[in-house]
């Protein structure tokens, strides 16, 4: 079977670079590439990109790349059905080469092998906490600021879907994620409306999941998160983001499944982008649960998003 190894990217066509950029400027995010058609923006890690907006017509969700373990795989890959041919990739940065595949309710979903990676950004360290128990700060005073920050890097995105065992089973064939937590209707444990799947790199850890794939009445992406280096920089950026009147969604919170410290804003176009730090991690022996929750019920502190939030 073949395996990914990580997340490449999120692509959205918009109506307005100018705006997508901005407002990821604020966000965190950094300019990689500029064109007349396409921006391509880059956290502080060695990805080229995570980022992915084409200038179109109409706003809307595109689909993501995911990086896979060798070019064995993007050849199987390709001789499934519905999958283009190994094709080189030319004009985008870190090119590499990649099988382009439709998934379930047309979303674009990239295979990727071979790009080259670039220099990392300078990022300051984790802050020392003096935790109850255990002193790491000694004679040392915090003084974080209200900014920006910098994301470190894409950490999973949310499909909305027609049918969630369809798409579930088209993403773990092709890519060998293993599952870490379902989501049930309240009330009904058999009826699995979402689960949180993971990459599969054996005994070492991994975040929880990369994909959280949810049945739902909307169809497309529900958000894309970006991690951040820690509670400090997430409060920052919040701050940072009020002050330039961008529109706050749900946050700041704890997620009950992942666990992670997450903060929800709106872009320009309407989409739901996330910061989040302190997430959980998994390898390939962590045996998942089975969560019987509405949304009211996935926050463990912090702002409870509307009973909405995933339909």
């Amino acid at each position: 079977m073949p395996k990914a190894i990580d997340l490449a990217y999120v692509a959205y066509q918009v109506t307005d670079l100018d705006l997508m950029e901005s407002f990821m400027h604020d966000f965190g995010l950094v300019t990689a590439q500029r064109r007349d058609d396409l921006l391509f923006l880059r956290g502080a890690g060695s990805a080229p990109f995570v980022h992915v907006s084409l200038l179109g017509a109409e706003s809307r969700f595109l689909g993501g790349g995911l990086r896979m373990a060798s070019r064995a795989d993007l050849e199987e890959l390709a001789s499934m059905p519905g999958s283009s041919a190994v094709e080189e990739v030319k004009d985008w940065p870190g090119g590499g080469w990649r099988v382009r595949m439709i998934a379930p309710d047309g979303f674009v979903i990239d295979a990727l092998w071979g790009q080259e990676e670039v220099v990392p950004l300078p990022h300051r360290r984790r802050y020392p906490v003096n935790w109850g128990d255990s002193k790491e700060r000694v004679n040392v005073s915090l003084r974080p600021r209200r900014e920006a920050g910098l994301v470190l890097r894409l950490g999973h995105f949310v499909l909305r879907v027609t049918s969630h065992a369809e798409t579930l089973a088209w993403f773990k064939s092709r890519f060998g994620l293993l599952t870490s937590d379902v989501m049930c209707v309240p009330g009904d444990g058999s009826k699995i409306i979402g689960t949180f799947v993971r990459f599969d790199l054996g005994d070492k850890p991994v975040d929880h999941h990369c994909l959280l794939i949810n049945e739902a009445s909307e169809i497309g992406v529900h958000h894309c998160s970006f991690e951040m280096q820690d509670i400090d920089a997430v409060m920052g950026a919040h701050d940072h983001l009020v002050s330039r009147g961008h529109k706050l969604d749900v946050g700041v919170g704890r997620h009950l499944i992942g666990s992670q410290i997450f903060d929800y804003w709106r872009d320009p176009f309407g989409f739901r982008v996330e910061h989040y730090t302190d997430g959980d991690v998994a390898d390939h022996s962590y045996k998942g649960l089975n969560y019987q929750v509405s949304a009211e019920d996935t926050t463990q502190w912090g702002t409870d998003p509307t009973p909405d939030f995933f339909h």
